[in-house]
């Protein structure tokens, strides 16, 4: 009677079909946790900046909500985290990358007013 094979070389070919099938790569975190990012850096250090929290449009369609690990959370009208992606702030500017690979950027005129894409953007408390 042969004998079953199960050391390395049986599993070698069950390796491959896992890399190739993609069924050894974690879920994509779409919750707003820290994801992975196009940066150089693999992960984003806690900005310490007076911006973080929600910003709203004066309309309200747009909510956008800068989060502490520099990240950011974008819904639109009903659509929850219809964007997201990373973003630094340095003074009064704030740069965002989209996941999507979209960039943008914006000015905050003071503490309670964002200037972003030819929208108006009020702290929400």
């Amino acid at each position: 009677m042969a004998k079953a094979r199960h050391g390395p070389a049986r599993r070698l070919p069950m390796l491959l079909i896992a890399l190739a099938t993609g069924t050894l790569l974690p879920p994509i975190d779409r919750s707003g946790a820290q994801m992975i990012t196009h940066s150089s850096s693999p992960s984003r250090p806690a900005q310490s900046h007076p911006y973080v929290g929600m910003w709203v449009t004066l309309d309200g369609h747009i909510r956008h909500e800068l989060l502490p690990n520099g990240r950011y959370d974008e819904a639109r009208g009903s659509r929850q985290s219809a964007y997201q992606g990373r973003y630094e702030v340095r003074g009064n500017h704030i740069d965002y990358w989209d996941d999507t690979g979209f960039t943008a950027d914006g000015t905050f005129v003071d503490a309670d007013t964002l200037h972003h894409g030819g929208m108006v953007f009020r702290r929400e408390r």
